[in-house]
């Protein structure tokens, strides 16, 4: 008796996690716009709240989009692409605000060296525009890319024009990309297991960076 308690749950979330299009689909019906509203939440809480860069980004953006695709009565395409886009530019312009106000705190000003005040101001004169824009598409870079570029003093209409560019891209090809995926008719027959392959793919990254820190760890110890 208590072995088929133990097992329950993982049958549980074995059935969900191969049958995601029969719960997500219906969740998405239900919630409505309201959808929408949580998906601006994520993107703009990714962005915009350092404390918050583990949250998903260019893996929400594909699998909403590939949604969009396979059941545009639960979301439109053409609702998403403006939804992201202005959550990430609100998300971004937040970030670097926090960053303009923050290193005016006398705190900060006391145990921050002068000396990487200068070498940040440098670094974002020189190569700003390149760090705001190409910094868009990097995991955990993109949140503090912008709250760096405030504190460092860049100037606002730089940082709003590249960060514009950026997050367009971003948001195009994302878009783009998922959409196309879920136009393909192996996808719409078979979106559970296309969307368990995406997270696992999404998984081996850090697995791997995981892995080497163990091993690095276990090198040092050794060598002690």
């Amino acid at each position: 008796m208590q072995l088929k308690l133990e097992v329950a749950p993982l049958v549980n979330l074995i059935t969900i996690l191969t049958h995601l299009e029969q719960s997500i689909v219906p969740l998405l019906t239900t919630l409505g716009s309201w959808s929408y509203i949580l998906l601006f939440a994520v993107i703009f809480l990714e962005t915009g709240m350092v404390v918050f860069p583990f949250l998903p980004g260019e893996s929400l953006i594909f699998l909403a989009s590939t949604m969009a695709a396979t059941h545009s009565d639960a979301l439109s395409i053409q609702i998403l692409v403006p939804v992201f886009f202005v959550a990430a530019v609100i998300g971004d312009t937040v970030n670097f605000e926090i960053g303009r106000h923050l290193i005016r705190l006398p705190w900060l000003q006391r145990h921050l060296p002068q000396s990487k005040q200068q070498r940040a101001q440098q670094f974002f004169a020189k190569y700003g525009a390149k760090a705001v824009m190409f910094g868009r598409f990097v995991p955990l870079v993109r949140t503090f890319v912008p709250l760096s570029a405030g504190a460092a003093k860049m100037p606002q209409p730089t940082f709003a024009i590249w960060n514009l560019v950026g997050v367009g891209i971003w948001v195009s090809v994302g878009c783009s990309l998922g959409y196309f995926f879920g136009s393909i008719s192996f996808v719409q027959n078979h979106l559970s297991l296309c969307f368990l392959g995406i997270m696992a793919a999404a998984l081996i990254p850090a697995t791997v960076v995981a892995l080497i820190k163990t091993w690095r760890q276990r090198t040092t110890l050794n060598l002690k």
